[in-house]
């Protein structure tokens, strides 16, 4: 799995929610954990599986590598911090699944533990993988992930105990490509309509247009999702909301620090919050992105909205920018006249009908055409 591509990504998914702010353990937000991306235990009659299913485009040699990665809570047993949870990171790897193998299931268990005045149940459950051949060169592949873990109980504590926190799967592919489900090619779209996926939704990540990776998120993301490089680390908190954190943080008594600290994640907070430079602070007040692309460029149409039959028709065409708006709301466009529409000259002229606007996420520079 490329590092640089799913981890940071990852590691929010993984996080996100583990503790919000004031991040006490006496707050009420606090005190209702792991909301997100939760598989209970089997016997609770909530969902207890994930399934994360997409399309390859490859041949039978074509391998896959997938990770379930989730976070199995703990509860710490000293007086301060009675029922205050915890948790280890997990992962559990398929390694080398060739697509015309047949479905593969992997074990895994994890054992009943009581590190340092903390308490942690055993968890059990199982990684399925198969794959489907559904046209030339184009297989389904999907991945259930499943906790077979018995709570035996129904009090809440004792059922977050045996459960698979913030789950999720990333995957790669060697030898063929991933079809991006949010916006699939025209030929592919209705195979694409056919994918089932329970939990978690499979984008593509890494730079853009890169198709060897996908991250099957609890949470709804865009192909190829970016942390802002403006955040100096991980409030739990995936909304860009860093410096209001952050000052939030400052304004907390001596007492809810010292509640805070309790947890070495929080405390992490507290401690890198308290030792920002002024400069630091400042970036997170807010960024404005130059736009590299400039009118002149050429570019290749990825309409997302599919608001109209234009969305359609213009997906994967070239193009060329002929100047970029703003709308009332500061939404950004490029205005661009399509290479192979004969009266692109109207276009370029601003005549109405042969301009199309599409947002930045929208449009892919052409190589060695972007200024």
């Amino acid at each position: 799995m490329n590092p640089a591509a799913v981890e940071p990504i990852a590691r929010a998914l993984l996080y996100e929610g583990y503790s919000l702010y004031p991040y006490r353990a006496s707050a009420l937000k606090n005190q209702h954990r792991w909301t997100i991306g939760g598989l209970v235990p089997c016997d609770s009659g909530e969902p207890s599986v994930l399934q994360a299913e997409c399309l390859v485009v490859g041949d039978e040699s074509t391998r896959l590598f997938v990770r379930a990665r989730f976070l199995h809570p703990l509860m710490r047993t000293d007086e301060t911090t009675q029922t205050w949870q915890e948790a280890t990171e997990r992962e559990v790897a398929i390694q080398e699944f060739a697509l015309a193998e047949p479905k593969r299931d992997e074990p895994f268990a994890f054992p009943a533990m009581q590190p340092d005045a903390c308490i942690q149940r055993a968890i059990a459950g199982v990684v399925e993988l198969a794959a489907t051949h559904v046209a030339e060169r184009v297989f389904r592949t999907t991945v259930c992930v499943r906790n077979l873990s018995l709570a035996g109980s129904t009090d809440r504590d004792e059922l977050a105990l045996h459960t698979l926190a913030s789950a999720h799967v990333a995957l790669r592919v060697r030898g063929g490509e991933f079809v991006s489900l949010t916006d699939p090619p025209a030929e592919l779209r209705a195979l694409a309509e056919e994918c089932r996926n329970e939990g978690v939704w499979p984008v593509l990540v890494g730079e853009p247009g890169s198709r060897d990776t996908m991250l099957a998120s609890p949470i709804i993301l865009p192909d190829y999702p970016r942390i802002a490089p403006e955040s100096a680390g991980d409030f739990f908190d995936g909304t860009e909301i860093d410096e209001m954190l952050a000052l939030r943080v400052l304004t907390l008594t001596d007492d809810e620090k010292r509640e805070l600290a309790a947890d070495p994640r929080t405390r992490a907070i507290l401690e890198r919050v308290e030792a920002l430079p002024p400069s630091t602070l400042a970036r997170m007040h807010g960024a404005i992105r130059s736009e590299s692309l400039q009118p002149g460029d050429r570019v290749r149409l990825h309409p997302r909205g599919r608001a109209d039959a234009f969305d359609v028709l213009l997906a994967g065409k070239t193009a060329a920018i002929v100047s970029i708006e703003e709308d009332f709301e500061g939404v950004r466009y490029f205005a661009v006249t399509v290479d192979d529409d004969p009266g692109r000259d109207l276009g370029e002229a601003r005549q109405i009908g042969h301009r199309f606007f599409f947002r930045a996420d929208e449009v892919e520079p052409l190589a060695g055409d972007v200024a």
